[in-house]
Protein backbone atom coordinates (compact mmCIF):
# COMPACT_ATOMS: atom_id res chain seq x y z
CA UNK A 1 0.00 0.00 0.00
CA UNK A 2 1.45 3.75 -1.33
CA UNK A 3 0.97 6.30 1.25
CA UNK A 4 1.84 10.08 0.23
CA UNK A 5 2.02 12.54 3.33
CA UNK A 6 1.72 16.13 1.17
CA UNK A 7 2.32 18.71 4.17
CA UNK A 8 4.25 17.12 6.88
CA UNK A 9 5.70 20.34 8.05
CA UNK A 10 2.59 21.08 9.86
CA UNK A 11 3.74 18.05 12.73
CA UNK A 12 7.29 19.67 13.11
CA UNK A 13 10.46 18.29 12.29
CA UNK A 14 10.71 16.64 15.70
CA UNK A 15 8.16 14.17 14.89
CA UNK A 16 9.10 10.17 14.51
CA UNK A 17 6.98 8.98 11.49
CA UNK A 18 8.10 5.53 12.08
CA UNK A 19 4.86 4.46 13.25
CA UNK A 20 3.16 5.16 9.58
CA UNK A 21 5.90 3.89 7.70
CA UNK A 22 5.95 0.76 9.35
CA UNK A 23 1.92 0.85 7.88
CA UNK A 24 2.68 0.98 4.45
CA UNK A 25 4.49 -0.95 1.45
CA UNK A 26 6.01 2.81 0.18
CA UNK A 27 5.68 6.30 2.04
CA UNK A 28 6.25 9.52 0.58
CA UNK A 29 6.97 12.88 2.78
CA UNK A 30 6.27 16.16 1.38
CA UNK A 31 6.66 18.83 3.46
CA UNK A 32 4.61 21.13 1.86
CA UNK A 33 1.86 20.99 -1.26
CA UNK A 34 0.51 23.46 -3.54
CA UNK A 35 -2.63 23.05 -5.09
CA UNK A 36 -1.19 22.82 -8.49
CA UNK A 37 1.24 19.64 -7.27
CA UNK A 38 -1.62 17.81 -5.26
CA UNK A 39 -2.73 15.82 -8.45
CA UNK A 40 0.51 14.61 -9.22
CA UNK A 41 2.55 13.84 -5.89
CA UNK A 42 -1.61 11.58 -5.33
CA UNK A 43 -0.88 10.19 -9.08
CA UNK A 44 -0.88 5.56 -7.71
CA UNK A 45 -1.32 6.41 -4.54
CA UNK A 46 -3.96 4.46 -2.46
CA UNK A 47 -3.45 6.48 0.82
CA UNK A 48 -3.64 10.66 1.26
CA UNK A 49 -2.76 11.93 4.71
CA UNK A 50 -3.31 15.52 4.80
CA UNK A 51 -3.15 17.88 7.22
CA UNK A 52 -4.94 21.70 5.94
CA UNK A 53 -4.34 20.44 2.14
CA UNK A 54 -7.47 21.15 0.78
CA UNK A 55 -8.68 18.25 -0.85
CA UNK A 56 -11.85 19.29 -3.52
CA UNK A 57 -14.53 16.85 -5.55
CA UNK A 58 -13.02 17.58 -8.42
CA UNK A 59 -9.28 16.36 -7.91
CA UNK A 60 -10.53 13.57 -5.97
CA UNK A 61 -12.21 12.64 -9.17
CA UNK A 62 -9.04 12.28 -11.12
CA UNK A 63 -7.63 9.85 -8.50
CA UNK A 64 -8.85 6.63 -9.43
CA UNK A 65 -6.40 4.67 -7.25
CA UNK A 66 -7.42 6.65 -4.03
CA UNK A 67 -8.99 4.04 -1.46
CA UNK A 68 -8.15 6.44 1.50
CA UNK A 69 -7.62 10.03 3.43
CA UNK A 70 -6.16 10.31 6.34
CA UNK A 71 -6.86 13.16 8.33
CA UNK A 72 -3.75 14.59 10.64
CA UNK A 73 -6.71 16.57 13.51
CA UNK A 74 -10.04 16.24 14.05
CA UNK A 75 -11.62 18.83 11.66
CA UNK A 76 -12.38 17.61 8.24
CA UNK A 77 -14.06 20.91 7.00
CA UNK A 78 -10.83 20.45 4.14
CA UNK A 79 -12.22 17.06 2.24
CA UNK A 80 -14.88 17.17 -0.05
CA UNK A 81 -16.88 14.95 2.39
CA UNK A 82 -20.14 14.47 0.05
CA UNK A 83 -17.25 13.85 -3.15
CA UNK A 84 -15.32 11.13 -0.87
CA UNK A 85 -18.45 9.90 -0.12
CA UNK A 86 -19.63 9.41 -3.87
CA UNK A 87 -16.14 8.12 -4.61
CA UNK A 88 -15.83 5.25 -2.01
CA UNK A 89 -13.53 7.33 -0.68
CA UNK A 90 -12.90 6.38 2.86
CA UNK A 91 -11.99 9.42 5.23
CA UNK A 92 -10.44 8.76 8.75
CA UNK A 93 -9.71 11.97 11.28
CA UNK A 94 -7.94 11.71 14.47
CA UNK A 95 -9.49 13.31 18.01
CA UNK A 96 -8.43 13.57 21.74
CA UNK A 97 -4.64 13.69 20.68
CA UNK A 98 -4.11 17.46 21.96
CA UNK A 99 -6.68 17.36 24.76
CA UNK A 100 -3.58 18.08 27.58
CA UNK A 101 -1.91 19.94 25.55
CA UNK A 102 -5.11 22.69 24.80
CA UNK A 103 -6.36 22.29 27.99
CA UNK A 104 -3.16 23.79 30.11
CA UNK A 105 -2.95 26.06 26.94
CA UNK A 106 -6.64 27.63 28.28
CA UNK A 107 -5.74 27.40 31.66
CA UNK A 108 -2.10 29.40 30.73
CA UNK A 109 -4.48 31.89 29.56
CA UNK A 110 -7.42 32.59 31.94
CA UNK A 111 -4.19 32.55 34.21
CA UNK A 112 -2.21 35.24 32.57
CA UNK A 113 -5.97 37.79 31.60
CA UNK A 114 -6.88 37.29 35.48
CA UNK A 115 -3.47 38.28 36.97
CA UNK A 116 -3.60 40.78 33.82
CA UNK A 117 -0.12 40.20 32.64
CA UNK A 118 -0.32 41.72 29.44
CA UNK A 119 -0.83 44.94 31.25
CA UNK A 120 1.84 44.35 33.99
CA UNK A 121 4.31 42.83 31.43
CA UNK A 122 3.86 45.91 29.59
CA UNK A 123 4.50 48.60 32.70
CA UNK A 124 7.35 46.40 33.83
CA UNK A 125 8.59 46.97 30.36
CA UNK A 126 8.02 50.59 29.97
CA UNK A 127 10.05 50.88 33.48
CA UNK A 128 7.00 51.91 35.44
CA UNK A 129 8.15 49.70 38.36
CA UNK A 130 11.51 51.52 38.41
CA UNK A 131 10.06 54.67 39.46
CA UNK A 132 6.99 53.15 41.38
CA UNK A 133 6.79 55.18 45.12
CA UNK A 134 6.57 52.22 47.17
CA UNK A 135 8.11 48.30 46.00
CA UNK A 136 5.18 46.85 43.83
CA UNK A 137 2.37 48.39 40.99
CA UNK A 138 -1.34 47.84 41.74
CA UNK A 139 -2.82 49.84 38.86
CA UNK A 140 -4.55 47.06 37.34
CA UNK A 141 -7.51 44.95 39.29
CA UNK A 142 -6.12 41.59 39.08
CA UNK A 143 -9.26 38.40 39.27
CA UNK A 144 -8.50 35.63 42.47
CA UNK A 145 -10.16 32.32 40.46
CA UNK A 146 -11.02 30.82 43.44
CA UNK A 147 -14.52 31.37 43.90
CA UNK A 148 -15.23 32.31 40.67
CA UNK A 149 -17.92 31.28 38.15
CA UNK A 150 -16.43 29.92 34.94
CA UNK A 151 -18.56 28.80 31.73
CA UNK A 152 -17.86 25.83 29.57
CA UNK A 153 -19.32 26.14 25.93
CA UNK A 154 -18.63 22.43 25.28
CA UNK A 155 -18.74 19.89 26.96
CA UNK A 156 -16.70 16.85 25.28
CA UNK A 157 -13.36 15.68 26.39
CA UNK A 158 -11.72 18.92 26.19
CA UNK A 159 -14.26 21.30 27.44
CA UNK A 160 -14.35 18.65 30.55
CA UNK A 161 -10.52 18.58 31.54
CA UNK A 162 -10.13 22.52 31.17
CA UNK A 163 -13.42 22.52 33.76
CA UNK A 164 -11.21 19.51 36.01
CA UNK A 165 -8.30 22.11 36.04
CA UNK A 166 -9.97 24.94 37.01
CA UNK A 167 -12.03 22.96 40.11
CA UNK A 168 -8.24 22.60 41.23
CA UNK A 169 -8.07 26.40 41.21
CA UNK A 170 -11.36 26.50 43.39
CA UNK A 171 -13.64 27.72 40.67
CA UNK A 172 -17.12 26.59 39.97
CA UNK A 173 -18.21 25.72 36.71
CA UNK A 174 -21.29 25.30 34.23
CA UNK A 175 -21.75 23.52 31.31
CA UNK A 176 -24.08 25.88 28.75
CA UNK A 177 -26.47 23.72 26.43
CA UNK A 178 -25.33 22.79 22.85
CA UNK A 179 -25.75 26.36 20.79
CA UNK A 180 -28.70 25.30 18.41
CA UNK A 181 -30.11 22.32 20.24
CA UNK A 182 -31.05 24.64 23.70
CA UNK A 183 -34.74 23.02 23.50
CA UNK A 184 -33.47 19.40 23.81
CA UNK A 185 -30.74 19.84 26.42
CA UNK A 186 -30.67 19.80 30.09
CA UNK A 187 -28.09 22.55 30.38
CA UNK A 188 -28.52 25.58 30.88
CA UNK A 189 -29.25 27.95 27.93
CA UNK A 190 -25.62 29.89 27.15
CA UNK A 191 -27.62 32.90 27.30
CA UNK A 192 -28.99 32.74 30.89
CA UNK A 193 -25.17 31.86 32.02
CA UNK A 194 -23.47 34.83 30.53
CA UNK A 195 -24.38 37.66 32.91
CA UNK A 196 -23.26 35.33 35.42
CA UNK A 197 -19.73 34.47 34.33
CA UNK A 198 -16.30 35.81 35.73
CA UNK A 199 -14.84 33.59 33.10
CA UNK A 200 -16.38 31.85 29.58
CA UNK A 201 -14.64 29.15 27.28
CA UNK A 202 -15.10 28.19 24.17
CA UNK A 203 -14.61 24.46 23.06
CA UNK A 204 -17.15 23.93 20.30
CA UNK A 205 -16.93 23.42 16.74
CA UNK A 206 -17.97 26.32 14.10
CA UNK A 207 -21.42 25.49 12.55
CA UNK A 208 -24.32 27.60 11.18
CA UNK A 209 -24.99 27.90 15.34
CA UNK A 210 -21.57 29.06 17.04
CA UNK A 211 -20.70 31.24 14.11
CA UNK A 212 -20.55 34.52 15.56
CA UNK A 213 -22.01 33.11 18.91
CA UNK A 214 -20.76 35.70 21.00
CA UNK A 215 -21.54 38.68 19.14
CA UNK A 216 -22.67 42.51 20.40
CA UNK A 217 -25.66 41.57 21.91
CA UNK A 218 -24.29 38.51 23.83
CA UNK A 219 -21.25 40.24 25.12
CA UNK A 220 -23.07 43.31 26.34
CA UNK A 221 -24.77 40.35 29.18
CA UNK A 222 -21.15 40.14 30.85
CA UNK A 223 -20.68 41.31 33.87
CA UNK A 224 -18.05 43.77 33.72
CA UNK A 225 -14.62 42.40 34.13
CA UNK A 226 -15.47 39.09 32.84
CA UNK A 227 -13.12 37.37 30.75
CA UNK A 228 -13.38 35.51 27.23
CA UNK A 229 -11.18 32.44 25.67
CA UNK A 230 -11.88 31.11 22.36
CA UNK A 231 -9.44 28.11 22.31
CA UNK A 232 -12.01 26.37 19.66
CA UNK A 233 -12.29 28.03 15.89
CA UNK A 234 -11.83 31.34 14.54
CA UNK A 235 -15.25 33.63 14.06
CA UNK A 236 -17.19 31.75 16.91
CA UNK A 237 -16.92 35.19 18.69
CA UNK A 238 -17.44 38.37 16.37
CA UNK A 239 -13.41 39.33 16.82
CA UNK A 240 -14.21 42.84 16.48
CA UNK A 241 -17.45 43.31 18.27
CA UNK A 242 -15.33 41.55 21.63
CA UNK A 243 -12.30 44.02 20.07
CA UNK A 244 -14.81 46.87 21.11
CA UNK A 245 -16.01 45.27 24.01
CA UNK A 246 -12.65 44.96 25.35
CA UNK A 247 -11.93 48.37 24.58
CA UNK A 248 -14.60 49.47 26.48
CA UNK A 249 -14.19 47.90 29.84
CA UNK A 250 -17.36 45.71 29.22
CA UNK A 251 -14.52 42.96 28.63
CA UNK A 252 -12.36 42.77 31.40
CA UNK A 253 -9.61 40.25 28.85
CA UNK A 254 -9.72 38.21 25.86
CA UNK A 255 -7.56 35.34 24.83
CA UNK A 256 -7.84 33.60 22.01
CA UNK A 257 -5.68 30.72 20.24
CA UNK A 258 -7.55 31.11 16.70
CA UNK A 259 -8.45 33.27 13.75
CA UNK A 260 -10.94 32.41 10.92
CA UNK A 261 -8.47 33.20 8.28
CA UNK A 262 -5.12 31.47 9.53
CA UNK A 263 -2.27 32.44 8.95
CA UNK A 264 -3.76 35.57 9.21
CA UNK A 265 -1.42 37.13 5.71
CA UNK A 266 -4.13 40.08 5.41
CA UNK A 267 -3.73 40.77 9.38
CA UNK A 268 -6.70 41.25 11.27
CA UNK A 269 -8.24 43.69 14.11
CA UNK A 270 -6.91 41.60 17.21
CA UNK A 271 -3.37 41.63 15.87
CA UNK A 272 -3.38 45.41 14.96
CA UNK A 273 -4.21 45.78 18.74
CA UNK A 274 -1.69 44.46 20.28
CA UNK A 275 0.05 47.62 20.23
CA UNK A 276 -2.70 49.36 22.24
CA UNK A 277 -2.66 48.94 26.42
CA UNK A 278 -5.67 46.00 26.52
CA UNK A 279 -5.67 42.81 28.58
CA UNK A 280 -5.21 41.08 25.66
CA UNK A 281 -3.56 38.27 24.45
CA UNK A 282 -3.73 36.45 21.07
CA UNK A 283 -1.39 33.47 19.93
CA UNK A 284 -0.83 31.62 16.99
CA UNK A 285 -3.13 28.64 17.11
CA UNK A 286 -0.30 26.96 19.47
CA UNK A 287 -2.75 25.40 21.69
CA UNK A 288 -2.37 21.76 20.49
CA UNK A 289 1.63 22.37 19.41
CA UNK A 290 3.20 20.13 22.57
CA UNK A 291 5.49 17.10 21.47
CA UNK A 292 3.33 14.66 22.65
CA UNK A 293 0.35 16.15 20.87
CA UNK A 294 1.64 16.16 17.61
CA UNK A 295 3.28 12.65 18.07
CA UNK A 296 -0.07 11.17 19.40
CA UNK A 297 -1.29 12.61 16.32
CA UNK A 298 1.04 10.02 14.34
CA UNK A 299 0.32 6.94 16.57
CA UNK A 300 -3.43 7.82 16.03
CA UNK A 301 -3.24 7.87 12.34
CA UNK A 302 -0.94 4.78 12.11
CA UNK A 303 -3.90 3.01 13.83
CA UNK A 304 -6.44 4.41 11.23
CA UNK A 305 -4.09 3.05 8.80
CA UNK A 306 -4.76 -0.48 10.10
CA UNK A 307 -8.01 -0.25 9.78
CA UNK A 308 -7.33 0.86 6.16
CA UNK A 309 -5.58 -2.32 5.73
CA UNK A 310 -8.08 -4.32 7.39
CA UNK A 311 -11.06 -3.13 5.15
Amino acid sequence: MKAVILDAASLGADIDLSPIRERVDELDVHEHTSPEQIRERLDGAEVAIVNKVVLDGATLGTLPSLRSICVLATGTNNIDMPAAERLGIDVRNVTAYGTASVAQHTLMLILALANRLPLYQRDVAAGRWNVSPFFCLMDHRTLQLEGKHLVVVGQGELGSRVATLAEAFGMRVSFAARPGNEANDRRPALVSLAPEADVVTLHCPLSDATRHLFDATLLATLKPGALLINCARGGIIDEQAALDALREGQLGGLGVDVLPAEPPRDGHPLLDALEEPLNLIVTPHSAWITPEARQRIVTLTAENLRHVQAS
